[in-house]
Formats: C-alpha cells, structure tokens, sequence
C-alpha cells in the first residue's frame, strides 16, 4: 500500500489543472479546460491540510494500515461494493462487458444447436479443469496470480437489492447445482448437464435436449421475464420483491440464479451491411438489440451468459462483480480448443428426462413492471453507438520492432485522436489487474501523462521536426509503460484514495472535503474508459462509457491487426463514435508513418 496519500491526492490534482511539487507530475492541466488561478490555489490548501502530519489524512491512512493487516485484501471488497453492487445504474451498457467472437460458418437454427452443444461441452470440460485443480497457475511478468475468481465464474448470480446488490454464490453449496439455463423466444429451461452417475453429458446427449427445447419454444408470444433484470437497480429490486412473492416464480428464479451459467439461443442479428454487420453482433450481445429482437433472452443478473446466434454469430456476456477480463479470456480460449477437437465420448444409450421449462405467474403488477422495462431498455439501446471495426494496417508487432509497448502506443494513439476531435485532454483510465496480490482485481492507470501532452501539443506542428517528433513519441510511450508498471505492483493512486475516503465513512465521519473539491470530481469524470483485452484470437470487447460525455474504447491488439470497440451516447452532441473511430484509423496511419517513414 502508499504509505503517502498527499502524494497521492497531489497526483490527483494535476489532472485537474493543479501541479503541485515534481510527485505531482504525472498528468497534465486540461489544455481545453485550464482551471482558474483561485480554483488552484484552494486544491492546493486543502490537498496539504489533508495531508499534514497528525491531520485526517494521517488518520485515515493509519486505519487502511490497520484494515490491511487483518484483512486478506484492504481494498477489493470495498471496491466490488462500490463499484459494482451499491451503484443503481442497468447493468446492460452500464455495467456488463460483452466478448464477440469471430462468427462461425453457419446460418441455420440447424447448426446453431449443433455448435451450442460443443460450446456447453466445452464450458463443462473448463470448469472441470478448475474443480481437479487442473489449470495452470497463470502469471504475469514472472509473478504468480491470484486464482480465486475461476471457481466463482460458475453458479453465481447478482441478486437486487432496495439499497445495494449481493453476490449470490452456489457452486459451494453441499450439493452444487448440475443445470444449465437455456433460453430461447424469451423462454427458460433447465437443462441438466450431469448424468445420474455424475459423468458430464457428452456432446449428443446435450444437442438432444437442446432440440427438445427449440420443439417446446418456437413461440414469441410470452411475456420476456428477462426484461425485467435490464431495469434501474432499485427498481428491479422491487419487481423482484413482487415475483418472488409467488412461490412457482420464486422456484423459477432460483433456477435461474444457480445455474452454472445460461445459453442465450437468439434469431440472427439483423444484416444491414457487412461494414456494419460487426457493430451490430457486438451490440447484439451486449443488451440483446432491444424488445423487439433478443433482449428478452437475457438474465443480465447472471455472471455467465452465451449467447449463440442463428446466424453464426456468438459472444459472452458477464456481471463484472464477480468476472473480469483475463479469466473470461481464459475461458474463451479453451473454449476455442476445445471446438477444434471431435466429440471425445458416445452418447450412452440411456433415456434422458426432458428439460423442465420454467414458469412464472404473471399479474397486472408484474405485466406493468415487465412493459416499463422494455421502454427504458429500447430507449438505452437506441441512445448507446457502437463502433466495431479492425484495423489491418500493422498489430502489435510494429510497436515491438521499435522496442516500444504496444498498450502503451495504443494508449498514446486514443490520447491523440481523442484531443484532435474535441482540443483537450480528458480524464482517461487504463484498466489493470491487480491479480499480483491476493483477493486483487483492478485498479487504473490514469492515461493523459505530461510526455503524452508535449506529445500531442507538437505532433499537428509543422514547425516541430520529425526527429524531435519521434523522440516526443518515445517519451511519451515510455512514460504510459512506466506508469503501467508501477500500477501492477500495487501503486496505482484511485484505489488508495478511495480507500481514504471509504475508511471516513467507516469510522462515521464525514466525507473529507479534499473528496468534495472541483479537483477531484473532474479528475474522476472519466471521459475516456478504455481496456485492452488481449487474446488468442479475434474477439473484441464492448461496454458502455462511463459518463454520458464520455467514450469507451477496448482493443484487442493481433501481430498484423488490432480489434477496436468504441461506443459512446446519442445523447451527448459532442461524442461521436464514428468520427472518433475514423480520427484513430487516421492517427494510426500516421504514427505508422513516424517510426516508418516513406520515402
């Protein structure tokens, strides 16, 4: 842990325009948005009277000290608390990542059952490699990572609460749950996965019962009980009371809720255009493409979900509580392994009882709660732009072949583009994992550095030579990967400032005003989210941003080629993902051109 949080509230006060001492160097002033000189001033008062010796901040950094020495981790719990289960935002857009993957070669419900099968095979044959204590302990940088999260993937469900959310977790449970949760035309099904003899279904026996269900649900007509989890966090959280009031929808929900994970099995995406067509698959599923398409078929409570198309395309979706990125990642991989191997057993010749479909007892209330929830949704869905595209001029070995970080000259590039559309620089995020300690999951790396700046301010100068370009360039990567190294070993500044602020509440006093100042709330309207999401194979992620002016950007960087999402609100006339994704192509280009130039 930092054992100075004025150094770390200084840093904080840069980003909005307020230098304080050579530790506080790390982010710049605001080109497009300078603070006023008494604004400064007074961040620099309050900054140094926090931190005085003996002061509040003295005391609040002795209580995290105490939390950290009889806790396994000081701050994740606190951070899944607040980031994720006291916010009341919908979790579609808002809060659930989505993977899409490379669409497979098919178009039929045919051969969607066919490849669903081999996918729940393959998610079976994951989790079995983490039950035995088969999978490798990954590392990163030569150091080993926390593991804890694998197990949790599976039979876990975010459960709405009237003030804050909980994590429901069965996969513990004495007898842990051995279904899946199948829906498809709005309707679920639990699917057992295990034979009576604990075996794992083989790939037959699954499509099987998966064309038993598509038989029972050829239907639209029912009312979209998935709908419902889309909605405002406390407002669910009332619907949800007044479901589980009847005792076959109580029975239904937890179904649901301890599944090892559900299968969304959605009509095709619909095809406008082949340049368009990858936006829609990652908007599709994201939140489902709205009522009247497949929005219905998701529980976006549930940690897991697949979701299989008609027409080829695929992806995941996951409730970060729980999940992140590198361990999906993981999954996803040894997913595509798996496809690539023949069915490994024959079906047993042993009849199988049929999958039970779940019912749910719909009241006026009910019907009233399900109709708002599909307003709200399609109103959400249609403000949200997405933008996916790949960018095929050079992947991240160009970057390598100048001994440069490829994040880091990613992270450059979003900076750039981003201040030659809107002539500023933004508060920006990078998320890394904090998987190096124990119970660690992210923290972010606070992009906009002054390197990056001189950078910027320079690169669009037709009386700055190349040679002094290049060199700016290079500090400026070389100043992001820095401060990417020292957020992995553990000295990144939000997590330990919120943990200041989080140990006041916990002690009964009052927010210290240092968190209350025009510094700290601009340096955390995060105008800029972004995530790299590398794997082995073409995916990309996709999220919403996380201010209604902002942006967020993932990236999926490839040897010769780069996966880009970038999304941003209708709403908000100054962001456009499309004019945003053209400037990054565009400065791409001609960062290409900097290290290589033509003659």
């Amino acid at each position: 842990m930092e054992e100075n949080p004025t150094r770390n509230l200084q840093k904080m006060a840069v980003s909005a325009g307020a230098p304080s001492g050579p530790d506080a160097a790390e982010l710049p002033q605001e080109p497009g948005a300078p603070a006023a000189p008494d604004e400064l001033s007074h961040t620099r008062r309050m900054v140094q009277e926090f931190g005085r010796p003996g002061g509040l901040g003295a005391r609040l950094q002795a209580g995290l000290e105490k939390r950290a020495r009889c806790t396994k981790n000081w701050i994740s719990p606190w951070w899944v608390q607040w980031a994720y289960l006291e916010s009341r935002q919908p979790l579609p857009v808002h809060s659930n990542p989505a993977i899409s993957l490379p669409r497979r070669d098919y178009n039929g419900w045919r051969s969607q059952l066919v490849f669903a099968s081999k996918l729940i095979a393959a998610v079976l044959d994951f989790k079995a490699t983490i039950n035995t204590g088969q999978l490798p302990l990954e590392h990163l940088r030569g150091k080993p990572l926390c593991m804890e999260l694998y197990p949790l993937l599976f039979s876990s469900c975010r459960v709405p609460g009237p003030k804050h959310d909980h994590i429901a977790h069965h996969g513990r449970a004495r007898r842990s749950p051995t279904h899946i949760t199948v829906v498809r035309n709005y309707q679920f099904f639990q699917l057992e996965v295990y034979n009576s003899d604990g075996s794992r279904m083989t790939e037959s026996q699954i499509h099987g019962q998966l064309l038993r269900i598509r038989s029972q649900s050829w239907k639209t007509d029912k009312e979209p009980m998935g709908i419902l989890t889309s909605e405002h966090r406390h407002t669910w959280g009332q619907a949800y009371d007044r479901l589980l009031r009847d005792k076959l929808n109580k029975e239904s929900v937890r179904l649901i809720e301890t599944g090892l994970f559900s299968l969304c099995l959605d009509s095709p995406v619909m095809r406008i255009s082949d340049e368009k067509y990858a936006s829609r698959k990652a908007a599709q599923i994201l939140h489902g493409g709205g009522t009247f398409s497949n929005s219905g078929n998701r529980w976006f409570d549930k940690t897991l979900q697949f979701v299989v198309g008609e027409d080829g395309s695929w992806g995941l979706l996951y409730e970060p509580a729980t999940a992140e990125g590198p361990p999906i990642a993981e999954l996803l991989h040894h997913i595509l392994d798996y496809c690539e191997k023949p069915d490994p057993k024959r079906a047993p010749l042993v009849p199988l009882p049929m999958p039970k479909k779940l019912y749910f007892n719909i009241d006026r209330e009910i019907k009233r709660d399900i109709e708002h929830a599909k307003q709200n949704l399609d109103i959400l869905i249609n403000d949200l732009d997405v933008n996916v595209f790949n960018f095929k001029k050079f992947g991240k070995e160009l970057p390598k072949q100048h001994s440069l970080s490829p994040n880091s000259f990613i992270q450059v590039a979003l900076q750039l583009a981003y201040y030659r559309v809107h002539n500023e620089v933004c508060p920006a995020c990078d998320i890394a994992s904090q998987r190096m300690f124990k119970g660690g999951r992210t923290e972010y790396i606070r992009s906009p550095t002054n390197q990056t700046l001189k950078f910027i301010q320079a690169f669009d100068d037709p009386s700055v030579s190349h040679e002094a370009k290049l060199q700016l360039f290079r500090e400026a990567v070389d100043a992001y990967t820095a401060l990417t190294h020292q957020v992995l070993n553990g000295h990144g500044i939000d997590n330990h400032l919120l943990g200041l602020k989080l140990q006041a509440i916990e002690e009964g006093l009052s927010i210290p005003k240092i968190f209350m100042d025009t510094a700290y709330g601009l340096a955390t309207h995060w105008k800029l989210r972004t995530g790299q999401v590398p794997a082995n194979t073409d995916s990309v992620m996709c999220f919403g941003p996380l201010v209604p002016d902002g942006y967020a950007i993932c990236y999926n960087p490839q040897a010769d080629h780069v996966h880009f999402s970038i999304t941003a609100f209708n709403c908000c006339e100054e962001t456009h993902a499309e004019t945003l994704a053209l400037t990054l192509k565009d400065t791409l280009c001609q960062l290409q051109e900097l290290l290589q130039p033509t003659v």
